[in-house]
């Protein structure tokens, strides 16, 4: 099983989410997070005054599937959230040891 963390732009949710939605994605969570990467921030203007924005704003999506699943949704988020421009985001990947589902108790593949 891996965990995939995908980055992106605020205004790309919605793409991705309905994207991974038909690619039979079951479920995902999704976090608003500030960071910044090559793109290191921007100025912007309020009342005259010009400040810096260090962090900029993005979403997180997690989602966790089976292997066999990986490159497909991989290429899915890359194919919704890419616009060409610095500040698209990144995904990683991750090795993800065990899933429980509290509800159930079941383990492995089928808490997914």
């Amino acid at each position: 099983m891996k965990k995939i963390e995908a980055i992106v732009r605020h205004f790309k949710l919605e793409d991705v989410k309905n994207a991974l939605s038909d690619a039979g994605v079951a479920g995902m969570t999704i976090t608003e997070v500030r960071g910044f990467g090559r793109q290191k921030g921007h100025t912007e203007t309020y009342r005259g005054t010009e400040y810096a924005v260090d962090f900029v704003p993005k979403v997180k999506i997690e989602v966790a599937v089976g292997e066999d699943r990986l490159q497909a949704v991989v290429d899915t988020i890359i194919k919704n959230a890419q616009t060409g421009q610095i500040g698209d985001g990144k995904i990683f990947v991750s090795d993800l040891v065990d899933t429980i589902r509290i509800r159930t108790g079941e383990t492995g593949p089928e808490a997914l």
